[in-house]
């Protein structure tokens, strides 16, 4: 398997990305990986590592930079080039830590969607009291339709099922009530649709519901999707400071702490984003993964392991069989 990713990418790009991915490689014996960005940053690199190989590109994607100017005006960016590789099936799947705007417009241009799929999702993978959930979408598509929904949900099916390897998991759709009058017109009637799918559907879910674990997927559209997965970011890391605080603030509560420091461990291990990788662009023809923009080495190594199971499913063509297995229901 090969696996091309993004050196240029992300808040501490490139020093982290090349870590994780030759962290990655003593791993896991049955990848190469394909670095691609400036010379300057990746020579002499491929005599440390015989399945790294090197892929220079001039330029790089900003965070900052408008995405589809972006991708158009710089066809020579470290993320361009990769996605261009994976569409000429030189490598197996693409990871970026850069810019999400631009890698989900650069995906869509070079790759193409999925026939059935009208819009592309972002589905990363949350940590809950009971495992963990997918929550789609997180960030691409600020302003849904009831037939994006339904197909979020599709889509969000397929990826817990073979990475969860769970049959039939179960799918909420995210408002702000449990009952089924609750919620705006594309709520509701995307609720209509999916009661009368074959999904596991569980009904509506609220914001409260997922740390708990009701459910292996949550269905909504990318502005709510972007808020939760912020909160629950902000909220985990609120809460680890808060314990470091008070079990540090004397002899008794650090003499305390050294007596609970195994399941410390445990649940910051748990609640930690970066044990569980990147979000796979859903929809898109070919295995993009977007890995957090603050991701360091451990969360590189974590996204490239999850790439690597993403292609070791056939989770692309898995969803595909279910879209077109499910035919009609998917017209809205």
């Amino acid at each position: 398997m090969r696996l091309a990713i993004d050196a240029m990418g992300g808040d501490h790009a490139p020093e982290e990305i090349i870590k994780g991915s030759l962290e990655a490689l003593k791993h896991f014996q049955d990848i190469e990986i394909v670095l691609i960005g400036k010379e300057e940053v990746l020579r002499g690199l491929q005599r440390k590592e015989k399945r790294l190989k090197l892929v220079y590109a001039s330029e790089v994607i900003e965070n900052d930079e408008a995405p589809v100017t972006a991708v158009r005006k710089k066809k020579d960016s470290s993320m361009i080039v990769g996605l261009e590789l994976l569409k000429k099936e030189e490598v197996d799947a693409f990871l970026s830590a850069g810019n999400t705007g631009a890698l989900m417009a650069g995906a869509l241009l070079t790759l193409g969607r999925i026939k059935g799929i009208d819009r592309p999702a972002l589905a990363p993978i949350l940590p809950t009291l009971n495992g963990a959930t997918v929550l789609l979408d997180a960030g691409s598509n600020t302003n849904c339709d009831a037939q994006n929904l339904v197909q979020f949900a599709v889509m969000g099916h397929v990826y817990a099922q073979k990475m969860f390897e769970i049959e039939r998991p179960r799918v909420g759709l995210f408002n702000i009530g449990a009952e089924e009058e609750k919620g705006n017109e594309v709520v509701k009637k995307a609720f209509e649709e999916l009661k009368k799918s074959k999904l596991n559907f569980i009904g509506n879910v609220e914001g409260r519901d997922i740390p708990y674990g009701v459910c292996e997927v949550v269905v909504c559209d990318g502005f709510v999707g972007n808020a939760i997965l912020k909160s629950m970011e902000g909220i985990a890391s609120v809460i680890s400071q808060l314990l470091k605080e008070e079990l540090t603030r004397n002899i008794f509560t650090k003499l305390g702490a050294l007596l609970i420091m195994g399941g410390l461990k445990r649940i910051t291990k748990k609640m930690d984003y970066t044990e569980y990788g990147g979000a796979p662009l859903l929809g898109i023809k070919k295995p993009v993964i977007k890995a957090h923009g603050n991701s360091k080495a451990k969360a590189i190594f974590n996204a490239i392991k999850q790439a690597k199971n993403f292609v070791d499913n056939d989770v692309l063509n898995h969803i595909k069989e279910e879209i077109e297995s499910m035919g009609d229901e998917l017209s809205v």
